[in-house]
């Protein structure tokens, strides 16, 4: 069984249906699907709204999945079919989709599960800690010492944000709308929470930096609230823009905001396509899977045949964490 849809909408238009997998070609793999991760991009891509449209219908969904190897196609090193393995965002949903019972994929989007992960965690850790290392470590060099601001802090990339700061030693400020996260999000190990529906957060963050800013902003949600993000950062610290969640124009702050700062945008592809960068963050994200340093954080699990559920439920908002699909056999 293929979740798939045959017109933009709402999580109605989804639909469980008898497609043929064929074999994997050449470069490619057959996963057996145990678990699946759903991401926002996913609910962009069904409604019309993602950094690209569907070329075609009926279209797939899904890029991040857990499973086991069920056969190689040519050329293929490195794999053999019983292989316990993660699929991570690497590809275009237009030319592939995990929403499915079985699926293939390309082997460069493949990545051995580390060792005493389940499916569940296998599908819940790669994009939020490949999305926070990528931007913040790779691309941005944070270090020790650091201050990095996070919003939209309770989503599955927030969360993973949060232990990858204490990873490197820097200091996660949370942010978040309403009070009604915050005591979780402490919880959750940020050293301290804004509450932005309350609180200035350019002034709350640069009373809690003793006047100096942030090194780091880390933005899910976009739109004007850049300004005030803006405003809070160190001379040299960046602002990343890695989501659109307010779903509103994203205005360049004022060049004396911006002089001695930067801001930009960060896709996961950044990461998850360059082999290097992907060997490192493999490295990074295990490391810190077998010190425990890294756990993944899953709100809730929906079967496949609910997936229009899960999809509701992500759009809601309600999680603190990762929503995973359950794949049955």
């Amino acid at each position: 069984m293929t979740v798939r849809f045959h017109e933009y909408g709402g999580p109605e238009v989804l639909r469980l249906e008898d497609v043929a997998v064929g074999d994997p070609g050449p470069g490619e793999l057959l996963i057996r699907v145990d678990a699946i991760g759903l991401n926002r991009a996913e609910l962009s891509f069904r409604s019309g709204h993602y950094i690209e449209p569907v070329r075609r219908f009926p279209a797939r969904l899904g890029a991040e999945a857990a499973g086991v190897v069920e056969a190689t196609g040519a050329d293929v090193t490195g794999f053999a079919p019983g292989d316990p393995v993660s699929v991570v965002p690497a590809f275009s949903m237009n030319d592939h989709g995990v929403y499915a019972e079985r699926a293939i994929v390309p082997a460069a989007a493949v990545v051995p599960r580390p060792e005493g992960l389940d499916a569940v965690g296998g599908a819940a850790v790669w994009m939020p800690y490949l999305t926070a290392y990528g931007a913040l470590v790779e691309v941005g060099g944070m270090r020790a010492g650091d201050t990095v601001v996070l919003t939209a802090a309770s989503s599955g990339v927030g969360l993973a944000a949060i232990q990858t700061a204490h990873r490197v030693g820097a200091v996660p400020i949370a942010t978040t709308r309403t009070r009604a996260k915050a005591g979780r999000l402490r919880e959750a190990g940020a050293a301290e929470v804004i509450v932005t529906d309350e609180e200035d957060v350019t002034e709350r963050v640069l009373d809690l930096t003793s006047g100096r800013g942030a090194e780091f902003v880390f933005d899910a949600v976009a739109g004007p609230g850049v300004l005030p993000l803006a405003r809070a950062l160190a001379p040299g610290g960046t602002l990343f823009v890695y989501g659109g969640l307010s779903g509103r124009e994203t205005p360049f702050p004022p060049m004396e905001v911006m002089s001695a700062r930067a801001m930009r945008a960060y896709v996961l592809f950044e990461t998850t396509t360059d082999p290097r960068r992907l060997l490192r963050a493999r490295a990074f994200l295990s490391s810190g899977l077998r010190s425990g340093a890294f756990t993944p954080t899953i709100d809730r699990t929906f079967p496949l045949d609910e997936i229009a559920d899960a999809h509701r439920y992500l759009e809601s908002g309600a999680q603190m964490g990762k929503v995973v699909v359950t794949v049955e056999h």
